[in-house]
């Protein structure tokens, strides 16, 4: 699933065929820009196969899949599972969260590792950080279409409660690093957050240069764009 989800963001035109659900070109870009990122952030639970990062990164990851699996079980009507894709995109899914969410449990006894003492002032930001993250992610599943309205082009419900698990899963991570968060764990959450909002904001761009759809000094696109800059 990593895999074909960097491809939608670098070769859309390949992939979304091929993909488990009809998707669009701006919401191809969206979605490969953060499978790009969270393929990123599992490179580094392969390079420090250690508890930090490896507790903040299973946490992120059962946000997020536990969300998206629901999300596709909820509106399983888009997939057309006379496909073999659906099908992999389900098990590999349910896997994930009954795996991620198996280690947490079984590890859940075990220590955080503690990193050093944050200054007063970037824990504040980080404290509004994971709430506003949070809170935008819960707007998008509870109040889908209200809450993205604003987005730069069009979007149905499945696919803005499936957006809410980046906000969700961002929202775990920020919150995980400004408890106890070590080098390793800041490192992970900078570069995911630096890759999740730079890749949206490219991506919108890229796509937009073939479809034309955007209106750029619209007061919604400019505060879309200022969100992703935020992150």
């Amino acid at each position: 699933v990593l895999l074909v989800g960097v491809g939608l963001f670098f070769v859309p035109n390949l992939i979304r065929p091929r993909w488990p659900w009809d998707v669009a070109p701006f919401n191809a870009r969206f979605l490969g820009g953060f499978y790009t990122a969270e393929f990123a952030v599992m490179l580094f639970l392969l390079a420090w196969n250690k508890w930090s990062p490896g507790r903040l990164i299973l946490v992120m990851a059962f946000v997020f899949t536990l969300v998206v699996t629901a999300t596709s079980l909820v509106h399983h009507g888009m997939f057309n599972f006379a496909r073999k894709a659906p099908w992999i995109w389900y098990a590999v899914y349910i896997l994930s969260v009954l795996v991620s969410g198996y280690v947490l449990w079984a590890s859940r006894k075990k220590e955080p590792v503690q990193g050093p003492r944050l200054p007063p002032s970037l824990r504040s930001w980080l404290g509004t950080e994971w709430v506003l993250l949070a809170l935008y992610g819960a707007a998008l599943l509870l109040l889908p279409l209200q809450s993205s309205s604003f987005w730069p082009w069009g979007i149905d419900i499945f696919h803005a409660q499936t957006y809410s698990a980046v906000f969700l899963s961002g929202a775990a991570g920020v919150l995980l690093a400004s408890r106890n968060g070590t080098r390793e764990d800041f490192t992970v959450v900078g570069v995911a957050e630096l890759m999740v909002g730079g890749l949206s904001i490219l991506g919108v761009a890229l796509t937009d240069a073939t479809v034309h759809r955007v209106t750029w000094s619209a007061p919604g696109t400019i505060a879309w764009l200022a969100l992703f800059a935020l992150i």
